[in-house]
């Protein structure tokens, strides 16, 4: 019996802590790492960031998702790691290096005017749909949808070429944790959604 209780002792503070621990990724953040070179200068290749399932979704907003089923090249178990530009009944368009939402130019600070240039393009929704040959046509932001770009535009592959992302494939918005990256590349990621 005495032999029990100190088992016991031992293995009731663990199953709590796993249960804790458990809970705490299901319902609240989970540690993700960026795969790929789509989102620097902001996000490197390799670097492990936070996912936080709670946050709202705002325009420039850095999310984590499910990009199988949203991509017709990912597997199984990818996520993907880009920027919202568009949200629900927005509409997107993209001019000589510049991005337009609902007609107005949006601010993008956190990536250079050179890799702006090189490779946002010019289009519309309806014409990246057509050329492309996801969607029907539409010229907003459906709801329920997010419209994502990686910050390195001239090697994302993004919304440009496989359409909107389903608000339920969203596993978390992005933080950067203050010990790794610097000062303008955290503010580039956590602090710009409006």
């Amino acid at each position: 019996m005495k032999v029990l209780k100190e088992v016991m002792s031992w293995i009731i503070p663990v199953i709590i802590g796993l249960a804790i621990a458990f809970a705490i990724k299901q319902f609240v953040f989970t540690r993700v790492r960026v795969d790929g070179p789509s989102m620097e200068p902001n996000l490197q290749n390799n670097e492990k960031v936070f996912a936080f399932k709670q946050s709202k979704v705002k325009h420039l907003s850095v999310i984590v998702f499910d990009a199988h089923g949203e991509d017709p090249s990912a597997k199984a178990n990818t996520n993907y790691v880009k920027r919202v530009i568009g949200l629900p009944g927005d509409t997107v368009t993209s001019k000589n290096g510049y991005i337009y939402v609902n007609k107005k130019k949006i601010k993008q600070s956190f990536i250079s005017e050179s890799e702006r240039n090189a490779g946002t393009g010019n289009w519309t929704l309806a014409s990246l749909q057509k050329s492309n040959g996801w969607g029907n046509g539409t010229t907003v932001v459906p709801k329920g949808k997010y419209f994502v770009l990686g910050d390195h535009r001239s090697v994302s592959n993004d919304s440009r070429y496989w359409g909107f992302v389903n608000k339920d494939k969203v596993l978390g918005v992005v933080k950067v944790p203050a010990w790794t990256s610097n000062k303008t590349r955290r503010a580039n990621v956590n602090g710009l959604a409006y």
